[in-house]
């Protein structure tokens, strides 16, 4: 699915308006009706109080719409305008005046207000004050509205964004943003629903079809893609009947340390379960019994030394390598990574430490195979790009870093965002629950099994973050979020390929309703 920017917003409204021969009235109508049927589908008409906060632009004008539907099928509403400029879109002032001709009478919130109305926690507020036009921040006596909405304990429901926020940037001004329950956003979701510090202002987000026109949606081109099941279904290559192991790829682990071998251990098994043919291990000696013991599928190659990776040798061909899970730092271990990297044809990706060392040897970059995929969470990310001054900053300079190297970046976080040069795909599956030790490793593994069975890098990386979210959903079910550990992931990646092709339950009463 699409995310588009404000400006494709706009132009996809006017390409519209003009193809269907529509005012921007009509427009705003299709998305203030859909709005009411989003709501009147879950309250039928029940009497609890809906305040209506409305700006004056586009947004404010969805509110008003919305006010008239509302009121012509029974609701209790009250209409507030917060009037912060004597400028009016030309829609806002149409549907005030179709509001005021059926006698319904907003009260306007001004600069000189000493009161705002009386909300309760079990009313319900509509925030249409701000839409994604806009482009600084709201001014104090508007702040302190919002702030009013905030602490009311009110539901919240925000018109296509939360007020106050912007489209493509960060608030300067945290408590000059509206926090959204819910947002009913138009034709697509927005950006901001999905970086650190712009998702926290709206719990849950939904789309709504206003009617925008299909061709203009489908053929203009995007910075980013939301990533679900639709998405990486095409992805998957189911197995041949007369294939065998070799058919899908042999894959190396190269990491581990002392008392770190379970980073590897993890990741093999990941490997291995994402469906590759065969699994080798490159370890320290101190590695060799661990994993011949907790991972009996794997065959297990090992260093002289016994307690780091000083020499990385190996008399196989694989077809794809992850390289860094609890490998360590040591003076003889980069020096192994960088002669390891001179020598390297296999596809590579990087986690843990080989990022660190990466990013302490920046000259080791150049020597990466095109297509190399890095994982880093935060932390690694900030050594590897350096500091960032906002999360749009930091895809940015990711963004950069990706084309400098001709490699994929996978932003860890909440919603994992894959970054190849101009494109970013932000996934949709995982939760908090693994925000927990071995959570990466099985990432690492889960991807390198991909890559390794014959997927394309990009594809590797989108495919492998959905599976791992999806591992995790479905075991965090099982575990609560507090107990979901890394081997729960692994005991759940086969169901996250089974639910690839479930077919949803149909509820009890969508059945009665046929």
């Amino acid at each position: 699915m699409k995310i588009f920017t404000a400006q494709q917003i706009y132009e996809a409204d006017k390409f519209t308006t003009d193809k269907q021969k529509i005012g921007s009235d009509e427009l705003m109508e299709r998305a203030a009706v859909q709005i009411f049927n989003w709501i009147h589908t879950r309250m039928q008409g029940a009497q609890v109080k809906i305040h209506l906060f409305c700006g004056i632009g586009n947004n404010g004008g969805d509110g008003i719409a919305l006010a008239r539907h509302l009121q012509e099928h029974g609701y209790n509403i009250g209409v507030y305008v917060v009037n912060y400029s004597d400028k009016r879109s030309k829609d806002f002032l149409i549907n005030l005046t179709r509001l005021k001709d059926r006698k319904i009478w907003p009260n306007f919130i001004n600069e000189d207000c000493a009161d705002f109305p009386e909300i309760h926690k079990d009313d319900i507020i509509v925030d249409a004050i701000f839409g994604i036009g806009l482009n600084r921040t709201p001014v104090d006596w508007v702040t302190k509205i919002m702030q009013f909405l905030n602490d009311t304990g009110a539901f919240v429901l925000s018109v296509d964004i939360p007020s106050g926020l912007f489209s493509d940037k960060t608030p300067e001004n945290p408590k000059a943003v509206v926090n959204a329950n819910y947002v009913l956003s138009f034709q697509a979701p927005k950006l901001v629903f999905f970086l650190p510090e712009t998702g926290i202002y709206s719990n849950q987000w939904e789309i709504v079809d206003i009617g925008l026109d299909q061709e203009y949606m489908e053929t203009v081109k995007v910075g980013y893609s939301l990533v679900g099941k639709s998405e990486v279904l095409p992805f998957y290559v189911p197995r041949e009947k007369f294939s065998h192991k070799g058919t899908y790829g042999h894959s190396l682990i190269i990491g581990g340390s002392f008392g770190k071998i379970g980073a590897v251990t993890l990741a093999s098994k990941a490997c291995l379960l994402s469906g590759s043919g065969l699994v080798t291990s490159f370890v320290p000696g101190c590695g060799y019994i661990p994993l011949q013991t907790a991972f009996p599928e794997a065959m297990v190659l090992t260093d002289n030394n016994e307690k780091i990776i000083s020499k990385i040798e190996f008399g196989i061909v694989p077809n794809a390598i992850g390289i860094g899970v609890g490998l360590g730092k040591e003076k003889e271990t980069v020096k192994a990574f960088s002669d390891f990297l001179k020598k390297n044809k296999s596809p590579l990706v990087l986690d843990g430490d080989a990022l660190n060392i990466l990013s302490e040897n920046k000259s080791f970059l150049n020597k990466l195979p095109k297509g190399s995929i890095l994982t880093p969470h935060p932390k690694e990310l900030e050594r590897l790009i350096g500091k960032w001054k906002d999360d749009f900053d930091k895809l940015d300079k990711t963004k950069k870093f990706s084309k400098r190297y001709s490699c994929i970046i996978v932003i860890k976080g909440a919603h994992t965002i894959t970054i190849k040069e101009d494109e970013g795909y932000v996934n949709t599956t995982g939760n908090p629950g693994m925000s927990t030790a071995g959570s990466g490793d099985v990432l690492t593994g889960i991807i390198t099994g991909l890559v390794a069975q014959g997927y394309d890098s990009l594809q590797a990386a989108i495919f492998g973050v959905y599976l791992h979210g999806k591992a995790g959903d479905i075991a965090v079910e099982k575990s609560g979020y507090q107990s979901l550990i890394a081997s729960s992931l692994l005991d759940n990646i086969g169901d996250a390929y089974l639910d690839l092709f479930a077919v949803p339950e149909v509820k009890e009463e969508e059945e009665e309703s046929k």
